[in-house]
């Protein structure tokens, strides 16, 4: 068919599925149809050659993430956010891609979904390569239908969460049914996720969340909100043998992918205890906001600590506080080190900040003492000298190493 002929898209037509028909009887190859988020909308059902992806895709509902990823690693998706022209993709056998044509399908300056061609016993024309933009043109106004129809069902999820995190809603009957209408299954388990970025998440960096959120398939998120600087995931942790681990995974790539695709860096992840009590989503939550309090005030001692349970004693901070609070209570051996450092300009503290901090290793603490290991065992015996100090018991240690992280928990 010739290109400057009637434009065979320029028909009503009932559903994608039947427009997905259209293009592939037009084209005379296999046809996919997805959202901006990759996910299956239609697929031509009258053409029985295809490849492994696109079988993954059919069955899956969605584009496999390691087919996304080298997509990624190709320049293919990057490409296709740029540009309305059709692209050519060579044929990739590791992941099961044949050669196909992929066009973008915009709404002025947003990509709304993509149309994939597979090129299996032919090659598009140019002809058939302006015939395909023709199809992406013709099909824009059936996604923004979608698109509306989400947006709304995302804001009331949004809201439902939010009920959730700041403990508004209560009754398990009550979230139950709200889980319901909005046609989310709850999970046996779960656990609240948050990232925080150096400052407020833009729009921009909203849809490009969005994407990375709706592509991952290591994790299945529930909802997800954001607020100011930070994203609030509730994640489910079903089925998962390691779910801490599978957390950790999650939480790094997560901001390593938001590097590497969109050049987002500083962002600080942390996730909640595992519950199944969704009761309990507030708690889950705060126990989020007690990590990043943490992790702020020491940032070095706490860079590999991503979640609730693995702070340790910095989970006892707040209550310790309140204890000392009704007492009048003061580290002796600290306040002689303090006033010693005070009058000679000296680093005891800091030295027996880091001795403690390297669990009692010369070595190490000299190394980031950048210190001679002589030089350390003299600091350390001025130590015991001037505060009173005896290393050989545990008790003495222990309280010594955390009166010195509240000191540093209260800003002192």
């Amino acid at each position: 068919m010739n290109a400057k002929q009637q434009d065979p898209f320029k028909t009503s037509f009932e559903s994608l599925d039947e427009f997905a028909d259209l293009i592939s009887q037009v084209l005379k190859c296999p046809i996919t149809i997805e959202d901006a988020n990759h996910r299956l909308l239609a697929y031509s059902t009258h053409d029985e050659r295809t490849d492994p992806a696109r079988i993954s895709t059919i069955i899956g509902r969605r584009v496999p993430e390691k087919v996304i990823n080298q997509l990624w690693k190709e320049g293919t998706i990057p490409a296709l956010l740029k540009t309305r022209d059709p692209i050519r993709v060579k044929n990739m056998n590791d992941i099961g891609l044949n050669h196909r044509v992929a066009i973008s399908i915009w709404k002025q300056d947003e990509v709304l979904g993509y149309i994939w061609a597979i090129e299996i016993d032919k090659r598009l024309t140019d002809e058939e390569l302006e015939l395909l933009k023709k199809a992406a043109d013709a099909v824009k106004n059936k996604l923004l239908q979608l698109q509306t129809r989400k947006n709304k069902k995302e804001e009331h999820s949004q809201e439902f969460f939010w009920k959730l995190l700041t403990g508004h809603l209560k009754g398990e009957k009550e979230i139950l049914e709200n889980f319901q209408s909005l046609q989310i299954t709850p999970a046996p388990s779960f656990a609240v996720v948050v990232y925080q970025f150096r400052q407020n998440i833009t729009s921009k960096e909203e849809q490009s969340i969005s994407y990375l959120l709706k592509t991952s398939q290591r994790l299945k998120f529930m909802l997800y909100t954001i607020d100011c600087n930070q994203l609030i995931l509730l994640v489910s942790t079903a089925n998962i043998a390691d779910p801490f681990h599978e957390l950790d995974h999650f939480a790094q790539g997560f901001v390593w992918k938001m590097n590497e695709r969109y050049g987002i860096t500083d962002i600080t992840p942390v996730y909640s205890s595992i519950y199944k009590d969704y009761q309990l989503i507030d708690k889950a939550y705060k126990e989020t906001l007690a990590v990043l309090s943490i992790k702020e005030k020491f940032p070095l001692e706490t860079k590999d600590i991503f979640n609730y349970q693995k702070l340790g004693i910095y989970q006892l901070f707040e209550i310790i506080l309140e204890k000392r609070r009704n007492q009048d209570y003061e580290n002796d051996s600290l306040k002689r080190l303090h006033d010693y450092d005070n009058k000679h300009n000296s680093n005891l503290v800091e030295t027996l900040e880091v001795f403690l901090n390297q669990d009692n290793n010369i070595n190490d603490a000299a190394k980031e003492l950048n210190v001679h290991a002589n030089t350390l065992n003299y600091r350390l015996k001025r130590i015991a000298e001037i505060g009173v100090v005896n290393f050989k018991d545990p008790n003495q240690k222990m309280i010594l190493y955390l009166d010195l992280k509240l000191e540093k928990y209260k800003g002192i």
